[in-house]
């Protein structure tokens, strides 16, 4: 047990090898290929994680939040961007909806989880908590009005429907930057110390610096992975689901996003067992409101480049009505400034609940 404990990740990683083995000398195995890349993703996330933890321990709270949640998205703009470029808009956007939802609920439902049995009671920042959550609500209102005028302006012959989409994307990324300049700037006290890397004798400042430059190689490495794999990921998703008996959404929705989300779960749930909840739920919520604000315009600017056609803001309605629940039980939990084991839970039940009806949902809706 002690040796999977320490090695378990080096093991997991012994898979990416063998999913472009597959993809060489037996390209028709699409599941093959889908499911060893998937696994093949985990441990890079893991290492990902690991290494943002270890800048967000020497760059201070408001940078090593930032880190987290940038470089945990980074999986899911590597992904997001691979399939634009082969065509899968919905599942891009399936991907987006799924990193949202899975990241308030399954992420954060799991820390409080892990962190509520380790800790009768964890406290968090109210007003920081706070300020993540209107941010996701203004991210589901910038989701729900293109879908709403699709919807209304369907049949209306020269409705600037793209047009509107670039133009709502300009303002939820222009949103994002601004509260970049809140949170590392002119507010920066509400998000715990800063860095200390003046701290302590000259050789703990080398070795400090040494783990620093170790952390951000292993970090260029794992994306480096990631971009591996996630484009034999991309390649046979839509087989795969086929062949599994799933759906484009589903797929996008729950296995892409849970994919993605592999380094955001690691980081917060260690930090949430360590009774860091404020982190953990500075990578939760941050890490939601970075693909509503930052991944999502960033991926409608880049299908103008790369995409066989450029990507709208069109969601189904049940990704809108899922978006919607998943902020309103995020703001429910965070309003108090504290979680328990049980809000986990029940962060979870609503996680499953909606993965259960994207899962049974027809493809046509």
């Amino acid at each position: 047990m002690s040796f999977l404990r320490k090695h378990g990740l080096l093991l997991l990683l012994g898979v990416a090898p063998v999913s472009i083995a597959i993809e060489l000398f037996a390209p028709d195995r699409h599941i093959a290929i889908f499911l060893t890349s998937v696994v093949a993703i985990l441990p890079l996330a893991a290492y990902m994680g690991r290494a943002t933890e270890t800048l967000a321990e020497h760059l201070g709270g408001g940078i090593g939040g930032l880190l987290n949640a940038t470089f945990g998205n980074a999986a899911e703009l590597i992904i997001g961007g691979l399939a634009l470029r082969a065509g899968l808009t919905d599942l891009v956007k399936a991907s987006l909806t799924g990193s949202i939802i899975g990241n308030v609920l399954l992420v954060f439902g799991a820390a409080a989880l892990v962190g509520g049995v380790r800790h009768r009671v964890q406290r968090f920042n109210r007003t920081a908590a706070g300020l993540g959550t209107t941010m996701l609500l203004l991210s589901t209102i910038g989701l729900v009005i293109p879908a709403v005028f699709h919807r209304l302006s369907r049949g209306v012959p020269n409705v600037p429907e793209l047009e509107l989409d670039t133009e709502i994307a300009v303002v939820l990324f222009v949103t994002y930057c601004a509260s970049l300049v809140f949170t590392l700037k002119t507010h920066r006290d509400l998000y715990g110390p800063q860095g200390h890397a003046d701290e302590g004798s000259q050789g703990q400042r080398v070795e400090r610096s040494h783990r620093i430059w170790r952390a951000a190689g292993t970090l260029l490495a794992a994306t480096v992975g990631v971009a591996v794999m996630s484009e034999l990921l991309v390649g046979t998703a839509a087989e795969a689901a086929q062949s599994l008996g799933m759906s484009e959404l589903f797929v996008g929705v729950v296995v892409v996003a849970l994919v993605g989300n592999a380094a955001e779960h690691y980081s917060a749930v260690v930090m949430a067992a360590n009774d860091q909840m404020d982190a953990a739920i500075a990578i939760a919520i941050g890490s939601s409101t970075q693909i509503a604000l930052f991944v999502g315009p960033a991926l409608v600017f880049l299908s103008y480049a790369i995409a066989p056609a450029p990507m709208n803001l069109l969601f189904t309605t049940f990704e809108i009505v899922a978006i919607a629940l998943s902020v309103l039980s995020i703001a429910f939990i965070a309003h108090d400034g504290e979680t328990h084991w049980m809000e986990g839970v029940q962060l979870l039940a609503v996680y499953i609940i909606l993965a259960l009806g994207f899962y049974f949902l027809p493809a046509t809706s």
